[in-house]
C-alpha cells in the first residue's frame, strides 16, 4: 500500500488536532508537514509577535502526535530577532522543521545566513517558496538560484516549492549539481515539491522534464492545502497528481519516492516509512 506524507499543508490558526488527524485520515495521507500560520489574521510574516504566537500555536498543535505531523516554525528575516526567535522555538515539543518565504529579502542576503546558521546547528530542514507568487506578491526574490547561497551551510537540507516555476529548469539546474557530483540524494542539500506551480498547460511538461532531470529521490508530494480543511479537499490534489503520474507512466517505485520516500529521508524518519 502506497504510504502518502504531505510535506506541505498550511494551518490557520483556527485548527484543533482532531480536526487535521480526521482530514488526514479521510484523504488517506499518513503524515504531514504542517505549517505555522502566517497567512491568516491575525499572522503576518511583517509582525514579528504574530510569529512567535503561531509558532507556540504550532507546538501545541502538533505535540502529542509526533508520529504523524511534523512541525514547521516560521520566521521573516527582516525582524533581526529571527535568529533568537528560530532558536526558542527549535526547543518546542513538535517543531522539527522551518518554512521561508522570501519577500522583502533575498536568500542569499546576510540577514538570511543567519538563520540558516541557526536551522543548521538545530538540524531543522527548511521549506522555502520558490517562484512566482499567486497573489501577485513580487517573485523576484524567489528565483531558484537564489538559494544556492543554502551550500555555504554543508548539511542544510531545504526543499523548494513549486518547482519554482515559472524558473523550472533553473530549479533543475540547481538540483541537478548533487547529481552530477555524485551525491547520494539522501545527502543531498536540494529537494523539490511539486505542489501547485505550474498551471495544467505546462504541468505534464514540467513533471516530465523533472523526472528526467532530477529523478524522484528529489521530488515529494505536497499538496499545499490550507486547514481546516475537508480530507476530500486534500484528496482531490492526490489524485490529480496520480492522474498526471498515469499519463507520464511513473512507476511504482518512482511514486513511492515522490509520495512518500523522498520526504521521508529529509525529515530523517525511521527507514520503515
Amino acid at each position: 500500500m502506497l504510504t502518502i506524507i504531505d510535506a506541505h499543508l498550511h494551518t490557520s490558526g483556527r485548527e484543533t488536532s482532531d480536526d487535521v488527524l480526521r482530514s488526514l485520515d479521510d484523504a488517506g495521507v499518513d503524515m504531514a508537514v504542517l505549517l505555522a500560520p502566517f497567512l491568516t489574521e491575525p499572522y503576518s510574516l511583517a509582525d514579528r509577535e504574530s510569529l512567535r504566537q503561531g509558532n507556540r500555536y504550532l507546538s501545541e498543535l502538533v505535540a502529542g502526535h509526533c508520529d504523524r505531523l511534523f512541525g514547521f516554525a516560521v520566521v521573516n528575516p527582516l525582524h533581526p530577532e529571527a535568529p533568537e526567535d528560530l532558536a526558542e522555538v527549535a526547543e518546542l515539543p513538535g517543531i522539527c522543521g522551518l518554512k521561508m518565504v522570501p519577500t522583502g529579502w533575498y536568500p542569499y542576503e546576510d540577514c538570511a545566513h543567519r538563520v540558516y546558521e541557526v536551522a543548521a546547528r538545530f538540524d531543522l530542514p527548511i521549506l522555502f517558496h520558490s517562484g512566482i507568487f499567486i497573489d501577485g506578491r513580487s517573485g523576484r526574490f524567489c528565483r531558484p538560484t537564489f538559494y544556492e547561497a543554502v551550500r555555504d551551510h554543508p548539511g542544510l537540507r531545504v526543499t523548494l516549492a513549486h518547482l519554482g516555476w515559472p524558473w523550472c529548469d533553473e530549479a533543475n539546474a540547481v538540483g541537478l549539481i548533487d547529481r552530477i557530483n555524485g551525491v547520494d540524494p539522501a545527502e543531498s542539500q536540494f529537494r523539490f515539491d511539486i505542489s501547485f506551480g505550474p498551471p495544467p498547460i505546462y504541468r505534464e511538461h514540467v513533471f516530465r522534464t523533472a523526472f528526467d532531470v532530477l529523478g524522484s529521490s528529489l521530488m515529494q508530494f505536497g499538496s499545499d492545502r490550507f486547514l481546516p480543511c475537508s480530507g476530500a479537499h486534500i484528496r482531490a490534489m492526490i489524485d490529480e497528481v496520480s492522474e498526471l503520474l498515469d499519463r507520464l507512466e511513473v512507476s511504482r517505485e518512482d511514486r513511492n519516492e515522490l509520495m512518500s520516500g523522498t520526504a521521508s529521508r529529509w525529515l530523517r524518519l525511521p527507514s520503515r516509512v
